[in-house]
């Protein structure tokens, strides 16, 4: 499922004294099966451009193309639509509110009139999806879970809904370490079984290590667009906007001020392990 953005322009409040411009003439073409990070200082548009694309925001100008469809545009099914884009907002086990896990990621299918039957393979498939134990948890109420589990069964609960787009705003947001680990890995296995995912995050690391690209977002416009070692290499320009780097980022540049030769575009750990034993091993 491809997404192409024409020209996007969002304002908020206009013709008013309170005019603002959120999103600014973005263009952008997404492609099917990308994993798509989307970062920017606070107030740069994120949250309102994954909002345009999902079609929960109008936008003021432009357009927003799904498979060559404006969603927009009259007559588009718009139901359709929240069938193939899912959306996971920031906390989303605070909008979890069934009193089982089963039916909480039933809900979805149920409100679109899945049959029962096609109801109880999606909840199995999402839950495995997730590595939640559904035989020992589908009964207990979801309150009862660990902020990670709670995070994953609200996850779960939007891909029951069999989504080919995943959009995600600060997925891992409030979790403890490990529990961020978990989730990473889990939508990274999504996107390597064809999920496209579009995902906000404030952790350069977590992009570094599994996007393969990155749009910077600064003023409501679009800044930069490209592959994370490119984005990551420029790295006064995202300073000079109130961004960082990846931690392996930085270690790479600590150690090529010490004169090691570490090539500029290193941000992934496994990358930095191999050129660090090949100094070693080289003395350089």
């Amino acid at each position: 499922m491809s997404i192409e953005l024409d020209g996007l322009t969002y304002v908020y409040m206009p013709k008013t004294p309170f005019e603002a411009k959120a999103v600014e003439n973005i263009s952008l073409n997404i492609k099917d099966g990308d994993f798509l990070g989307v970062i920017g200082h606070t107030g740069s548009g994120k949250t309102t451009l994954i909002g345009l694309m999902a079609g929960l925001l109008k936008p003021t100008a432009g357009r927003v193309l799904i498979d060559g469809q404006d969603i927009n545009a009259k007559g588009y099914d718009k139901k359709a639509l929240r069938r193939h884009i899912g959306v996971v907002f920031q906390y989303p086990e605070h909008q979890l509110f069934e009193e089982t896990v089963y039916k909480d990621i039933a809900f979805g299918p149920r409100k679109i009139n899945v049959s029962e039957e096609e109801t109880d393979l999606r909840v199995k498939y999402a839950m495995e999806l997730m590595e939640l134990d559904y035989e020992n948890i589908k009964e207990l109420s979801p309150f009862e879970l660990s902020g990670g589990q709670k995070r994953r069964v609200a996850i779960a609960g939007v891909l029951a809904m069999r989504p080919r787009v995943l959009i995600l705003d600060e997925p891992v947001a409030g979790l403890d370490p490990k529990g961020r680990s978990h989730l990473m890995r889990l939508i990274t296995k999504l996107n390597g079984e064809g999920v496209t995912i579009i995902m906000i995050t404030h952790s350069m690391d977590d992009l570094a290590e599994n996007a393969n690209r990155v749009v910077v977002l600064n003023g409501a416009k679009l800044f930069i667009d490209d592959t994370p070692s490119k984005v990551f290499m420029q790295k006064k320009l995202l300073r000079d906007i109130g961004l960082d780097v990846p931690y392996v980022s930085r270690i790479a540049q600590s150690l090529r001020e010490r004169g090691k030769n570490i090539p500029d575009d290193v941000i992934r750990f496994a990358q930095l392990e191999e050129c660090v034993t090949r100094v070693l091993e080289g003395g350089q």
